[in-house]
């Protein structure tokens, strides 16, 4: 039921049969994202404001028809008192109540009610684009039998959006995009899901990708049936009860006791009675408790705007061969190397007593929803009992850390100055769409060569995002607790009123770091030698900047004159006055 709209309409012909019943059914919406959306209806002609945990309940009439209806959440949007303005998505010419379709990209649930055989047919349909998390489940009503499932579209899609689909909110679909037949699909014999498609089809397979799709994606349920329509649904939308206690058994005794034994009996028997009940009050509370915990922790990470794709933890152990093969360690947790059909991955598995809910949570939020190529790709994420997990792209090169000490145990040649150029640039643009590029800034808080993973072309990307903090952009600093690593830690930590200028002072250490081939704080050396940037200021007021290029390169010695002018771009990274150190940009 993909479509609607006239090019579309073709597998919904045989909706038009209908028979009049002339009752009405209930569409409950509800909204269990953890941002408000504005949910529209057409033909009906509906619009609310619907916040999180909210519900709008429509009565649609079943007039006869058998017309299809849609609806579908729009998302970041402005009304006045007259109810126009504008969303991200679907924003119906302006109006927050209306009675046309809305403008893509927007996930679409359809649906006919009463058409012929006394059957209600509904669908997700992704043609218009993926905006929302959504489902579709019927909710029959006594007596009634024969629905199907209900579909359901729990995965973001716009985590894995081909950047020529990428738009504001989401992710559109090709045709749209294109409009092309081999996109549009209005040719039957020429309909089959292109490239573009694939990423809808693979990721909601239970939804309509593309125009004739296969009839599969078509859910049925006798007329009279309700329905619920849910944004951002939890991975499980039905739980089951606890077991009820098992009874307790008395047996009578044979004897015709006195009456003081049998008042002793009754006293005794009762006062057990009350100590099994409290013992099971006491372990169902519990039970509860722990359950609606374990809820609380899904619907955490069930709603996050713009989450990437959810992995079962088995699913993750046969990826990663029993995580077998270890990539290396950080202060949250080991890294894994896995395999997801052709796609190489690696699996950061977390340790439960280092990186925190609040951090986990950070790093799903913060890298799920951001695209950069100088940011490492994270494509999905296991929450699953007490298994914190993360899935992010492979970097064959491993850690910058690597590859710029020098090292007795380090066989890797000396990077080259050219190559070490390009290193710090691709880190600069990494930092600069996080501070300056996205709709809030965000301060990494943890910049450092651990953190800085190298593909097999020695590009650079930004990786490990579990102290990062969102910034608004009205306010000048935000206050947080010390965070991230000595030696790498910009003055101002000192008094805890942090800006995104202390990701620029850490980028400053690295440059440092990456130009003398050496650790900022190097145990291992002379104390006059034991801090890099301490060795910087002697040797600035001695005007021999030169003697901190890397000795074991000489392609670092043959490009002198430019080394010592990128010295002085990380000198003024790292002045003690936060304000005077340059934007990233």
């Amino acid at each position: 039921m993909a479509a609607v709209s006239t090019s579309w309409a073709l597998h919904l012909l045989p909706l038009l049969l209908l028979i009049a019943t002339g009752k009405a059914t209930t569409v409950n919406i509800t909204n269990r994202c953890s941002f408000t959306v504005w949910p529209a209806a057409v033909p009906i002609g509906g619009g609310i404001q619907l916040d999180p945990g909210k519900s709008w309940i429509l009565q649609v009439p079943n007039d006869g028809t058998g017309s299809s209806q849609r609806i579908w959440p729009r998302t970041s949007c402005f009304f006045d008192s007259k109810g126009n303005g504008s969303c991200q998505t679907g924003d119906c010419d302006g109006l927050l109540s209306c009675k046309g379709n809305g403008q893509p990209p927007t996930t679409l649930a359809e649906y006919t009610i009463g058409s012929f055989n006394s059957a209600d047919f509904f669908d997700i349909s992704l043609v218009n684009g993926f905006n929302v998390l959504m489902g579709f489940l019927p909710v029959p009503t006594k007596g009634a039998s024969g629905c199907s499932k209900g579909p359901r579209c729990a995965a973001n899609i716009t985590s894995q959006c081909p950047s020529q689909l990428q738009a504001p909110g989401g992710c559109n679909n090709a045709c749209t995009v294109f409009k092309q037949d081999k996109y549009c699909c209005t040719n039957a014999s020429n309909c089959e899901p292109t490239t573009y498609s694939l990423v809808f089809v693979r990721m909601c397979p239970d939804a309509y990708s593309y125009s004739m799709d296969s009839s599969s994606s078509t859910f049925t349920c006798p007329t009279g049936t309700n329905y619920q329509v849910v944004f951002c649904p939890p991975i499980d939308l039905t739980s089951s009860p606890p077991n009820p206690p098992a009874p307790i058994v008395t047996t009578k005794s044979k004897r015709s006791p006195s009456n003081g034994i049998i008042i002793l009996m009754i006293g005794s028997g009762v006062g057990f009675i009350f100590l099994v009940a409290f013992i099971i009050f006491i372990v169902r509370r519990q039970i509860t408790r722990r359950h609606q915990k374990m809820e609380e922790e899904v619907e955490d990470f069930g709603n996050l705007q713009g989450t990437p794709m959810r992995f079962t933890f088995q699913q993750l152990e046969v990826a990663t061969e029993k995580f077998r093969d270890k990539l290396g360690e950080g202060g949250f947790g080991s890294v894994f190397k896995g395999q997801l059909g052709d796609e190489t991955i690696a699996v950061k598995r977390l340790d439960r007593a280092g990186q925190g809910k609040r951090e986990f949570l950070a790093e799903v939020q913060t890298i799920g929803s951001i695209h950069h190529i100088n940011l490492v790709r994270l494509i999905g994420f296991c929450a699953e009992k007490s298994h914190r997990l993360l899935v992010y792209e492979y970097m064959p090169k491993g850690s910058l850390d690597n590859w710029i000490y020098y090292r007795h145990d380090n066989s890797a040649p000396p990077l080259e100055w050219r190559m070490r150029c390009k290193i710090i640039a691709n880190i600069a643009k990494g930092l600069s769409y996080l501070h300056e590029e996205c709709m809030k800034r965000i301060a990494h808080l943890d910049v450092k060569p651990q953190n800085i993973l190298l593909d097999e072309n020695f590009n650079a990307k930004l990786s490990d995002f579990g102290l990062c903090k969102l910034i608004d952009r009205d306010t000048s600093q935000v206050v947080t607790r010390m965070r991230g690593t000595p030696g790498y830690l910009a003055p101002e930590w000192l008094t805890s009123q942090i800006t995104e200028k202390a990701d620029v002072y850490s980028f400053g250490v690295v440059v440092m770091e990456i130009i003398s081939g050496r650790k900022n704080l190097d145990t291992s050396r002379s104390e006059e030698s034991l801090h890099l940037i301490s060795k910087l200021e002697e040797k600035v007021k001695s005007n021999h900047l030169e003697d901190l290029i890397d000795k074991n390169s000489n392609d670092m010695q043959e490009h002198e004159h430019e080394v010592i002018e990128m010295i002085k771009l990380a000198m003024w990274c790292l002045q003690i006055d936060c304000k005077r150190r340059p934007q990233m940009s």
